[in-house]
């Protein structure tokens, strides 16, 4: 029996009209509806002609979780007086309720790809219903591009709605070739904002780590709104590990219940969720309750202010959910929570300075996601660069490449980047292409394992990935009765060819089996087997304190690692902790070497390695799987080219001074540095970094004959510098007319100058030198700054200006020095006298 009480108390039914116009006129539409509206559950009803009495289509609705998936279908269903899988049903990985009658059937994003891929028609549906767009899931994107394609080319009668909370509609209807938006206003309760920051800063999140105080201070905001307010409370936090740990620090509240929601709750949990409680309720919950369904009897919403989400670190090669700081239009959606039943509060656990610093959407996951499946999702529609997609955003050049390397070696696409038969049967498999391949290499025997690697496992299950499969077999959990129904699901799907076809360009060494991973041999084997094909260039070697991989990233084992002591490993999951530059191993396998070398043999090699370490040429023939050397040999006769490369790049290493600098080729450097900074061109640069440059022009042929570092040491560097004079223009012949190496001062004597500094070259000499000389010396234009030395060679006087140091700051020197050389001539009248090097007793002779 229809609940119409229910049905007539949802503010979207006032929407309806315009809605059902735009789709029978346009054949797409954009629904933006608050929530507690009904867009979940009213409108596809409404469509399907289940209610209200319009014309009986079939409609499927796409959720971008599988919790909200069963939600959505059974409140549908109990609207009708029904239960999931008569006039309404729903399938999710692993799982499907649905019947012959059956009209709306509610399914993830995923599942509605899968079906896209198989049969592009979409055969008896009338209309499908993108829910809760403003997500940005990148499978959610992915369907409402290839629905576009199915509704511009083979179906233009099938109706596409777009429908959220909160959602960029303009962007959306220019995607839905300028689809109508319609608007539903909703019943605004008021929520109250209670700003709740800790009593000191937190430290930010990383990884998939949050600083260990959070999840005390979220449970003291907890027990204080219990204390304040009235009602249930939702309280947001990032993931299954901080809900755990929040659950726990909440022992004692007495006639409270406290229910942990998130992917990997049990049917029945999220069933009591959803239904109203006898006793007042704490629901400590991932992102999935943001948005769909009302959670009723909630007053009170605590929000931690963070969420995971996915990212890819293509410089270390691993991917995986990460923890970031929620975004604004999140916290909005978070908060209204608490009003869709009646006026709440929001105890946010962050300041309102905080606040305004917060990002304003979340990222679309195509923006920071691995690409890799998309990649092939594209390719098998026949657009594999996705140029041609309507897509809100664009896939970043560098992870679709990224992602086309992987779909290459993995044998998915051809070197023009279409799907070969193996892509096509992988992208069907439901799971990364990784671990698809791998399902495909091990002929379905490896189910377990992939199942296990499809999807996060819970922490307390360890790092070893073989001691994770007996734990997953043994049950008792929600995530084992999941894993058990996705390794069936993986089974029947590999099951469809008994081999796969031939690959395209795939290299033969990770075709077969690794060697000594045959059936039979263990959990042990399998798990290291399936990981190794799945992640070749994670495969890893002990190397010291850590692990090192075949991509070039180093690992290290948690504390207690069951892993610990292996000689070889596969690491499946990693994160990077703050402050190391290596990762951390969250999920690893132990293998043999014969695994390792035979899953990861495409990326063996040998070849002669020539480079600069420790001071010296180091020349050796390297056995290597990827990063990790196998087996290394001294290297007699290097080729030349490859130990010029390496001597430069000892230049560049420990400078020039391997060189030998004679005073003269110094100083025909610092001469051109002056000249330099004074003319500019025709003159050189002669900076380390530009004499790196020019290495070429300047130290050949001597470098091209040296094999050593003493070999460096006999080039004269000053002849050589020598070959970047301007010689072409005839410049080359005005060096010592511009920048002389030396000055003859008034008595006779030949002072070198210093062009150490290029702005300003110093010529030191004896006081008594420079008698009679009124102006400066100058070089290029440049006064000199004179340093008059004393008899014992110590400055007594800086200047640049010897006619004012004459007039006004000798007569201060002559009265300090004369006592104390007094064999020495001075004169009152210094710009008169006669210079000298000599004594009075020399002069008067």
């Amino acid at each position: 029996m229809i609940r119409d009480d229910a049905l007539a108390a949802l503010p979207v039914r006032s929407a309806l009209p315009a809605l059902t116009e735009a789709l029978e006129g346009d054949g797409a539409a954009v629904l933006v509806a608050p929530p507690g509206t009904g867009k979940t559950t009213l409108v596809p009803l409404v469509l399907a002609g289940l209610v209200g009495g319009g014309p009986a289509r079939r409609v499927v609705v796409a959720e971008p979780r599988r919790i909200a998936a069963r939600a959505a279908a059974r409140r549908m269903a109990w609207l009708l007086g029904e239960k999931p899988g008569e006039s309404v049903g729903f399938t999710v990985r692993g799982e499907r309720v649905v019947g012959r009658h059956t009209r709306v059937e509610v399914v993830t994003t995923g599942v509605l790809l899968q079906r896209l891929q198989r049969d592009q028609e979409l055969p008896g549906v009338d209309l499908v219903v993108l829910d809760e767009c403003h997500e940005r899931h990148l499978d959610a994107d992915t369907v409402a591009a290839f629905l576009w394609d199915v509704r511009q080319a083979l179906r233009p009668e099938l109706r596409l709605l777009a429908a959220s909370a909160t959602t960029d509609a303009e962007g959306w209807a220019r995607l839905l070739g300028g689809a109508r938006v319609v608007e539903a206003a909703g019943v605004a309760h008021p929520v109250e904002v209670v700003w709740a920051p800790p009593a000191r800063p937190l430290r930010p999140p990383h990884g998939m780590r949050v600083d260990p105080a959070l999840p005390a201070h979220v449970a003291s905001v907890v027990r204080r709104a219990l204390a304040e307010r009235e009602g249930d409370v939702l309280c947001f936090l990032p993931g299954v590990g901080e809900i755990a740990r929040v659950a726990g620090q909440l022992g004692g509240l007495g006639a409270v219940d406290v229910l942990q929601v998130h992917g990997r709750a049990p049917a029945a949990v999220q069933d009591a969720v959803l239904a109203p409680g006898e006793r007042r309720r704490v629901v400590l919950a991932t992102s999935v309750a943001e948005s769909s369904l009302t959670v009723p009897g909630v007053r009170v919403v605590v929000d931690s202010g963070l969420a995971r989400e996915p990212r890819v670190d293509h410089a270390r090669g691993l991917s995986g959910l990460t923890t970031v700081r929620a975004s604004r239009a999140a916290g909005r959606q978070r908060a209204g929570r608490a009003g869709r039943e009646a006026p709440g509060v929001v105890y946010r656990c962050w300041s309102e300075a905080e606040d305004v610093r917060l990002p304003a959407f979340p990222a679309p996951e195509i923006k920071v996601a691995d690409l890799t499946a998309f990649a092939l999702q594209a390719a098998c529609w026949g657009d594999p660069d996705a140029s041609g997609l309507a897509l809100l955003d664009p896939p970043p050049g560098g992870a679709m490449a990224a992602a086309r390397e992987v779909l290459s070696a993995v044998g998915a696409v051809d070197a023009a980047g279409r799907a070969t038969p193996v892509g096509a049967r992988l992208a069907r498999l439901g799971v990364h292409p990784r671990l698809g391949r791998a399902l495909l290499d091990t002929s379905g025997e490896g189910a377990e394992v992939v199942a296990l690697l499809s999807e996060e496992v819970p922490r307390e299950y360890g790092d070893d990935l073989a001691g994770a499969l007996r734990r997953a077999r043994r049950g008792g959990d929600a995530y084992a009765a999941r894993w058990a129904a996705e390794v069936r699901r993986l089974r029947s799907a590999s099951a469809e060819s008994s081999r796969p076809p031939a690959r395209a360009g795939r290299p033969p060494a990770r075709a077969g089996r690794p060697a000594g991973a045959g059936p039979g041999t263990g959990d042990d084997r399998l798990a290291g087997r399936v990981a190794a094909l799945a992640f070749p260039e994670r495969v890893a070697r002990l190397d010291g304190g850590s692990y090192l991989m075949a991509s070039g990233t180093r690992a290290e084992l948690g504390d207690g690692s069951a892993l610990r002591g292996a000689g070889w490993i596969v690491v499946a999951v990693a994160d990077r902790p703050v402050g190391k530059g290596h990762a951390r191993v969250l999920l690893g396998a132990a293998v043999d070497e014969d695994t390792a070398l035979a899953a990861a043999g495409a990326l063996r090699a040998e070849r002669d390695e020539v480079h600069w370490a420790d001071g010296e040429v180091v020349a050796r023939r390297v056995v290597r799987l990827g990063a990790v050397e196998l087996a290394v040999r001294p290297l007699k006769d290097a080729e030349p080219a490859l130990v010029r490369a390496a001597l430069i790049e000892g230049l560049r290493q420990d400078g020039l001074g391997l060189l030998r600098w004679t005073a003269d080729g110094a100083s025909l450097r610092q001469r051109l540095a002056f000249l330099r900074a004074r003319c500019g061109e025709p003159w050189p640069e002669v900076s380390d970094d530009a004499l790196h440059a020019r290495v070429d022009e300047w130290l050949e042929p001597e470098l091209s004959r040296a094999r050593r570092r003493a070999d460096l040491g006999r080039i004269d560097a000053g002849q050589a510098l020598a070959r970047l004079l301007p010689w072409a223009g005839g410049e080359a012949g005005r060096l010592d007319e511009l920048a002389p190496e030396r000055i003859t001062v008034p008595s006779g004597s030949g002072i070198r100058i210093d062009y150490r500094d290029p702005e300003r070259p110093v010529l030191a000499v004896k006081l008594q030198e420079m008698f009679g000389l009124r102006e400066t010396p100058t070089v290029a234009g440049v006064p000199l700054l004179v340093h008059l030395l004393s008899p014992a060679g110590r400055p007594a006087a800086v200047t640049a200006d010897l006619a004012s140091f004459w007039r006004d700051g000798y007569k201060g020197v002559r009265a300090e020095l004369r006592g104390r050389y007094p064999k020495h001539p001075w004169p009152e009248d210094p710009a008169t006298a006669e210079p000298t090097r000599h004594t009075n007793a020399r002069l008067r002779r």
